[in-house]
């Protein structure tokens, strides 16, 4: 059964647009958890737009108290605070995403055969740390060989290209190219995580035909849903669409 990590970076951008500490991030995070959530994602970036380090203490001593909840800290190990915070609260897993400091949002993967050399030391550091390292990775198959060899234990599948070609209707020949990264993957030894743009609606089909994922990481649709439908439901909508066809 794929586990579900609820990215909570939006309720902290909308708690950030005021100085009055509502929403809650940790509130959110335990009302998610509380209705069946696996884990709590969060990506905290440079310019703290979002998540900040007080996000991530707190968030790491909620999830230290519950045995089956893991915490993703996600973010480019090359920038701060990634690293900083990953070795001050040792996150179950650490998903290495090559941003920029000024993205808007995630929007590509690692290009491995260039970047292996200088990212194998940050994965043999959280290693030491105790920590599980996944890489965001685009949908080659061709490369997962040289993910395994840095190091990695998971790969991230960038699911962006997916949800816009269900969105248009026809996303056959996206979802082959998935199930076929995902398998090069599983044949390299690695776990296979995804996130970026899943929905309820497109959760299922992708699921369905990339066989063998670990984990799946939602937050702004998840977020804009429970809007209109509240956290919990929310949650609990997003567990059931992920159970279709598995």
């Amino acid at each position: 059964m794929t586990r579900l990590s609820v990215n909570v970076n939006k309720i902290a951008l909308l708690r950030n647009s005021r100085n009055l500490g509502i929403p809650s991030v940790l509130r959110a995070a335990q009302i998610a958890l509380d209705a069946g959530a696996h884990g709590i994602t969060v990506h905290p970036r440079p310019d703290g737009r979002h998540i900040r380090p007080e996000d991530v203490r707190e968030l790491s001593a909620l999830l230290a108290g519950r045995a089956n909840a893991e915490f993703n800290i996600e973010g480019n190990p090359f920038e701060p605070p990634l690293l900083e915070l990953a070795r001050e609260v040792r996150p179950a897993q650490c998903t290495l995403v090559p941003d920029d400091p000024a993205a808007f949002t995630s929007d590509h993967g690692w290009n491995i055969q260039r970047d292996a050399l200088r990212l194998k030391p940050v994965v043999d550091e959280l290693h030491r740390l105790g920590i599980r390292v996944s890489l965001f990775m685009d949908p080659d198959a061709a490369a997962m060989a040289a993910v395994a060899a840095a190091g990695a234990d998971r790969i991230e599948l960038y699911t962006e290209p997916y949800a816009a070609s269900h969105a248009a209707g026809d996303c056959r020949a996206m979802l082959s190219i998935y199930a076929e990264a995902a398998r090069s993957a599983l044949a390299a030894g690695l776990a296979v995580n995804a996130g970026h743009d899943l929905n309820r609606d497109n959760l299922p089909q992708f699921l369905a035909t990339v066989t063998g994922v670990a984990e799946v990481s939602i937050g702004h649709a998840l977020v804009a849903d429970a809007i209109e439908y509240g956290l919990a439901s929310t949650v609990r909508k997003y567990l059931r669409a992920m159970a279709l066809n598995q």
